[in-house]
């Protein structure tokens, strides 16, 4: 199970996820859910009899923007990494990863929309990784130039592989 705290509204959620199942743990409890529809801009989630429509769904760092069933929603989402940091009493240093894009989770390289040496905005898509059934946008996190691209379309990547680095201008 992959350990998530989504924090909705000042609301915190503790959500378990296993790649390979149909049942996700949602502060403690089961949930049983299916991906309908899976597009880059648009999931549709079955749990129990109910669907949920998410669209226009955007990820930068660590907040996810979507419209769920016409709201929208915006979500700070701390991983398994962040979630053990902040346990042990540590905080991660963004100024030391400014630039460097890692797999959030294991997946597949589905696009690379740059190049090495295109200039790019912050929030700018990067890459395309598929996980877990779904299509992730990851999004420059910084405005700079692509300095190296670490993976290739169609490779398998492990959680936290470093993908691509943008330096800044200048």
């Amino acid at each position: 199970m992959i350990p998530f705290e989504v924090e909705i509204n000042g609301d915190i959620v503790q959500i378990e996820l296993n790649e390979n199942s149909d049942i996700a743990k949602v502060n403690g409890e089961e949930v049983r859910f299916s991906i309908v529809e899976n597009t880059q801009q648009r999931l549709l989630l079955r749990v129990g009899t109910k669907v949920y429509k998410c669209d226009n769904i955007t990820v930068a760092d660590d907040r996810v923007s979507f419209s769920f069933n016409g709201d929208h929603t915006d979500v700070k989402i701390k991983n398994e990494e962040q979630l053990l940091l902040e346990k042990l009493g540590f905080t991660t240093a963004k100024s030391d990863l400014q630039g460097i894009i890692m797999a959030p989770m294991p997946g597949k390289i589905l696009d690379i929309p740059v190049s090495e040496g295109d200039l790019v905005e912050t929030g700018q898509a990067i890459l395309i990784l598929e996980a877990m059934k779904m299509e992730n946008e990851l999004k420059a996190n910084m405005a700079g130039i692509i300095h190296s691209i670490q993976v290739k379309t169609g490779e398998s990547v492990e959680k936290n592989q470093i993908l691509l680095e943008i330096k800044a201008r200048g």
